[in-house]
């Protein structure tokens, strides 16, 4: 008889095993005041290398994100390209990755992907409703 992996006990996934889909990605890149000029300039980076949003530099915390922050928002199709050369150019800078399904709670909570120190989000500002995706990547 096979031994039982740790899979067999993992607790049930928070959508009940159905896909989601997945309609683009959000990486947010954290920074504070004395890295605030090599966030500009990854962020503007990206998104003169990628077809992708550039968001705001906030420079104070905004929604769930503890930190300062800039979101770039991009396709699916593009996770490979975009998430690779964050990682290999963020220079220490914290990047928060999750995907985009409509439902914003399970997006930041369970499928949340870290390159860096993870950071806690105040994610009692998010609605965990199923919502249509109401922009193009």
């Amino acid at each position: 008889m096979p031994s039982p992996s740790a899979n067999d006990h993992a607790p049930p996934s928070p959508d009940n095993g159905t896909a989601r889909k997945v309609a683009g990605y959000h990486a947010h890149v954290y920074f504070n005041a004395q890295t605030l000029e090599q966030a500009r300039k990854l962020c503007t980076e990206a998104a003169a290398r990628f077809p992708l949003k550039m968001g705001r530099v906030h420079e104070k915390p905004v929604g769930p994100h503890p930190d300062w922050s800039c979101q770039l928002a991009f396709r699916k199709g593009l996770f490979e390209e975009v998430i690779t050369w964050l990682a290999m150019h963020r220079n220490g800078l914290v990047v928060f990755v999750h995907p985009v399904t409509g439902n914003d709670l399970i997006d930041h909570r369970d499928y949340a992907i870290w390159m860096g120190a993870v950071r806690p989000l105040d994610l009692s500002v998010l609605s965990g409703r199923d919502e249509p995706v109401s922009y193009e990547f």
